[in-house]
């Protein structure tokens, strides 16, 4: 191969070439980008909104009433659970406290004293000494039963346990819902916000949306709920403040009758009456009455089975309104809840009927219609003929 000179001398051409060649690609992709962002930004086109239909929104409304009824059950098991066990720790402490209290001699002694009185202080009326008496035994009754059992049971802490347990189930049981029908959360959460569950306003934060209950994180930040609980509290002292009046009356009347009784028929008693006269004479000679211990122990097993069978029928009364009571029981917060639910949902428990089309009316055709009436003429023809 030989060497011609000046053989290269034509080679910068081309790459002169190539490097105006991309300088130019350069500039026009530029200007490209230039007018590109020189030009208004398109907006991302939004997708329409998820139309659901009515009866969709009813089968919501329908499984948002079945979870709350689901979650009341296990509610009132738990809290049926509790009870029971304080059911059984007050009967106990009626059994080694109570009842040995009342019935005991020197316990009959100080009643007397204080029956006395109070037919002094209090004068003539309808039974007096038996109402104040009866008021000192429920007093004795909380002291002795009710407030040593609180402190292992206490039936305002099973309420609230009941409450909670109540609104995280029903909360476990909304989350399925959404996916079960297709419906977009924020729609559901809408239908949720919608729905009172408490309506205790004013002021305005005492009301509560059911979004908002099974949203609270915990429960006892809620305004509302807060307020629903100094309710049921304030309901629940009548409840849990011992035996009722009429249970613990009958108690009391014969106590009063019987320790008045013994009051009068004592030797001492009898002498200060003859001497100052009426209840005022034994308020005297108080301090020298005491009947006998042994005629006291022959009368305390009978007094005993007396006491027993009053207390039984109170506790089981308390124990009743404690379970049952929709004011002030340990599920009165549940089933304000629920009861606020299903109320605004109520609609949803009966299922919309669809109303079926009304039938059409169909026209005769015009040539039937024609017909019939050359027929009527032939016939009105035929009898003029035969007149």
């Amino acid at each position: 191969m030989k060497f011609r000179p000046g053989a290269f001398a034509a080679r910068p051409v081309p790459i002169m070439q190539a490097i105006s060649w991309r300088l130019s690609g350069i500039v026009a992709l530029m200007a490209i980008l230039l007018v590109g962002c020189a030009s208004p930004q398109r907006a991302p086109d939004l997708a329409p909104p998820v139309q659901i239909a009515e009866s969709v929104w009813w089968q919501v409304d329908s499984d948002i009433v079945a979870a709350s009824r689901a979650a009341t059950g296990p509610a009132r098991n738990y809290a049926r659970g509790f009870m029971e066990s304080w059911r059984n720790l007050v009967s106990r402490r009626i059994e080694t406290d109570f009842i040995p209290w009342f019935t005991g001699y020197w316990t009959q002694q100080w009643l007397a004293i204080r029956v006395a009185w109070y037919k002094l202080s209090l004068g003539a009326g309808e039974d007096p000494a038996t109402i104040r008496l009866a008021a000192y035994l429920q007093e004795q009754f909380r002291d002795r039963v009710l407030d040593p059992v609180a402190k292992e049971i206490d039936p305002d802490v099973v309420r609230a346990k009941a409450t909670r347990l109540y609104v995280q189930l029903l909360g476990e049981q909304l989350q399925a819902i959404p996916r079960r029908y297709g419906v977009p959360q924020d729609q559901f959460d809408r239908r949720l916000k919608s729905i009172p569950a408490i309506s205790l306003a004013p002021p305005p934060d005492h009301d509560a949306s059911l979004h908002a209950l099974v949203n609270a994180a915990p429960i006892d930040t809620l305004p509302a709920y807060v307020a629903l609980t100094a309710v049921v509290r304030q309901g629940s002292a009548g409840v849990g403040g011992g035996p009722s009046s009429t249970r613990i009356s009958p108690v009391a009347k014969r106590a009063s009758e019987k320790l008045m009784a013994r009051l009068a028929t004592s030797g001492g008693a009898g002498a200060a009456a003859a001497a100052v006269g009426g209840v005022a004479g034994m308020v005297i000679s108080l301090g020298a009455v005491g009947f006998g211990a042994i005629a006291h122990a022959n009368e305390r097993p009978e007094m005993e089975a007396q006491l027993r069978q009053h207390l039984g029928a109170a506790l089981d009364d308390m124990w009743q309104a404690q379970m049952a009571d929709p004011a002030s029981g340990v599920m009165a917060e549940v089933g304000y809840l629920s009861g606020r639910i299903e109320a605004s949902l109520a609609g949803a428990l009966v299922r919309p009927v669809a109303r079926l089309p009304e039938p059409r009316e169909i026209p005769l055709p015009i040539e039937q219609v024609l017909s019939d009436d050359e027929g009527e003429d032939e016939l009105l023809r035929d009898e003029q003929a035969e007149e």
